[in-house]
């Protein structure tokens, strides 16, 4: 490849942007498809108010079909169709592994002190010390792609994972919008009767699809998947659809009505109360808030009460930015898959980059903003803050052309900030290697403790920094 090639402008045609991506790619990672490539546990506040612990794995299988420009995780994937009966396998091994820590120096019923990790989408780290943790109650299946991909994920092997993860209360993976159909509302009815037989929530299943609530008005789900629906360009062999039509922005249906007074103190349910700390009224008033929504009369509104979680990249609400991430989506698919997801009492998590190629960082700041935003529009019922990472060679080559430079912490604060204000729903920030992104090693530790306890308190909490820090700031 000529030196021109590697050190080009990145393309505007679509078409010539795959090859110039994987152009610029460093070796994978070798990795054996019948285990995980990682696994961890972390802690994540729930829609009660509770903080639950959570099992992420990090399975292995083969790479995700669109090459997104900002995208590493290919690394740890390989190349063809793993095995039926690998993704299980994985599976067990990760949860066995990850009871053995929990049960290590403690009694088998009683909760363990084992490391936090603080990463969502990417592979997190543990942190250094060491905390308690309650009973694990949710689970990530995370592939470095889309679980509803039958070239990465064999369908066949649907029922034996939804056997394994039938008794967490909540299981959340990952998918293109692309892809979101048929598929998610079989694996859907599968976790909630341990691998068959009626669902429990008492719908009956029809060609795959619950019909729930009966007389509710809800339209009924369509066959096709959300991108194919009204697209007859959809490509069925590249996943690749078209430009397709337009569905209105969807308000979040988590919250029926305002936001209640942070002061509020009054209905907590009791498993909510179980949960609560002394931290102060405002804590109490989210936990109130989110018990209210999370209550049996509103159990199947928006990501409460739900057991199936699907978490979307949106990446960025910026059109243009958002075309040439070479993600192959558009808004109104995005729209359209999240809307499906809600029809269907499926929650929505949704991935928003912070600082994403070709915008600087006040414009990345606003940009992200705007993408909680509409992730919460279209009914998220969480929304993941990822500060976008080097890593992939493709960043690298735009760095080198001014195209693009990794978030500054500050930035990733604000959007925090901003999101857990709003008060529509939790909003996390990723903490992998959260150290890369700061200048300043005075006061690092107390800036990134300040972000965890944001993300499991979900309410604002007093600026931290050094003095240099706040005069280079104001």
């Amino acid at each position: 490849m000529s030196l021109n090639d590697l050190t080009g402008a990145y393309p505007e045609r679509a078409a010539e942007r795959d090859r110039w991506i994987l152009a610029r790619r460093p070796p994978r990672d070798a990795v054996d498809p019948w285990h995980p490539n990682a696994f961890l546990l972390e802690e994540e506040r729930a829609e009660s108010g509770e903080i639950v612990s959570v099992a992420t794995i990090f399975l292995t299988n083969r790479e995700c079909p669109w090459h997104c420009l900002m995208c590493d995780l290919w690394k740890n994937t390989v190349t063809e169709s793993v095995a039926p009966g690998a993704i299980p396998a994985q599976i067990d091994y990760a949860l066995a592994e990850l009871r053995k820590r929990r049960s290590a120096g403690s009694e088998a019923a009683s909760p363990a002190d084992i490391p936090i990790a603080g990463s969502d989408r990417g592979q997190g780290h543990a942190l250094g010390s060491l905390v308690r943790m309650p009973a694990l109650r949710q689970i990530k299946l995370y592939n470095s792609g889309s679980f509803f991909d039958p070239r990465a994920i064999p369908p066949e092997d649907h029922a034996a994972i939804a056997q394994r993860v039938a008794a967490f209360e909540r299981v959340i993976v990952e998918c293109h919008p692309a892809l979101v159909g048929e598929p998610g509302l079989k694996f859907r009815d599968l976790i909630e009767t341990g691998g068959g037989g009626r669902p429990a929530h008492g719908g009956v299943i029809r060609g795959g699809i619950t019909q729930r609530h009966a007389g509710s008005g809800l339209p009924a789900a369509p066959l096709r998947s959300a991108a194919q629906a009204g697209d007859p360009a959809y490509n069925a062999v590249g996943r690749v659809p078209s430009r397709g039509g337009i569905y209105g922005a969807m308000y979040n249906p988590c919250v029926p009505g305002p936001t209640p007074d942070p002061s509020q103190e009054g209905n907590v349910s009791g498993a909510s109360a179980a949960g609560l700390s002394s931290s102060g009224k405002a804590e109490r008033g989210f936990v109130a808030a989110m018990a209210q929504r999370a209550s049996p009369d509103s159990a199947d509104v928006g990501g409460c009460g739900k057991k199936l979680e699907v978490a979307m990249g949106l990446e960025t609400a910026h059109p243009r930015v958002l075309e040439k991430l070479n993600k192959r989506m558009t808004l109104d698919q995005f729209r359209r898959a999240a809307e499906f997801l809600r029809r269907n009492d499926i929650a929505l998590r949704v991935f928003v980059l912070v600082k994403p190629p070709f915008l600087d960082e006040a414009e990345s700041l606003v940009w992200a903003k705007r993408s909680v935003d509409f992730a919460f529009d279209c009914g998220a019922a969480v929304v993941s803050l990822i500060p976008t990472r080097i890593g992939n060679g493709a960043l690298e080559a735009l760095a080198r052309r001014g195209e693009f430079s990794a978030p500054k912490l500050a930035t990733l604060e604000a959007a925090v900030d901003y999101g857990v204000g709003l008060k529509r729903g939790r909003v996390f920030a990723d903490l992998w290697d959260l150290e890369k992104f700061s200048d300043c090693e005075t006061c690092f530790a107390q800036r990134r403790a300040r972000l965890q306890e944001m993300n499991l308190r979900q309410i604002a909490q007093p600026p931290a920094g050094c003095d240099r820090c706040r005069e280079r700031a104001g």
